[in-house]
């Protein structure tokens, strides 16, 4: 099992990044967002899940553990490959996910290309009650409290090839950013990455 891989990025494509490991190429299939992030010739981290099937192996690659995990867990749905399990994780964020299943939310679920009503009512009936614990923002609207997201995006940034001093400035500086509520990490992983892009 490959549970990650760490290495310069030597190419990105539509769905996939090269990723070189020790001299070896690796495929990894990523979500548009998270090969928005990877820059040819930058060290970067993802967090990997590998499908073996017959005539094939497949690395998945994700920006962090957590979104890796739930990739995994969606797949224990009857019905959901690992494509689909993607595809989930392409339109939605992890928590936004967590939010639709424990909230049995299938208008979320169906906005995704590929699952309908009835399989949306099957994720939430076969999932809710594994999926693991919900972030809520006060409005409603999936969000990640303050005492983790720091933890969450200083891992990503120096996960992404930036030195913990770095990822320590580039948090601290989105931080005074934030007026009420707490946007996603994702969100807030793109402003630090904008912010260290300019002081490179």
């Amino acid at each position: 099992m490959i549970a990650s891989v760490r290495g310069t990025v030597t190419a990105t494509g539509p769905d996939q990044a090269v990723i070189e490991v020790g001299g070896v190429g690796l495929a990894v299939h990523c979500a548009p967002g998270t090969l928005a992030e990877l820059r040819v010739g930058q060290v970067a981290r993802l967090a990997t899940s590998l499908i073996v099937r017959e005539d094939s192996l497949t690395l998945y690659g994700f920006a962090d553990d957590d979104a890796k995990s739930l990739f995994e867990l969606l797949q224990t749905a009857s019905g959901v490959g690992p494509r689909l399990a993607q595809a989930v994780l392409a339109v939605h964020t992890p928590d936004a996910v967590r939010k639709a299943i424990a909230n049995a939310d299938t208008a979320a679920l169906t906005r995704v290309p590929g699952i309908g009503k009835k399989g949306a009512e099957r994720l939430v009936l076969e999932l809710r009650d594994r999926i693991g614990p919900v972030p809520i923002g006060a409005d409603g609207v999936t969000g990640v409290t303050r005492g983790n997201w720091p933890d969450q995006v200083r891992q990503a940034l120096v996960g992404l090839g930036w030195t913990a001093g770095q990822a320590d400035q580039a948090v601290a500086a989105v931080a005074e950013t934030i007026d009420g509520e707490t946007p996603p990490v994702p969100v807030l992983l793109k402003q630090a990455i904008r912010l260290l892009g300019r002081t490179r």
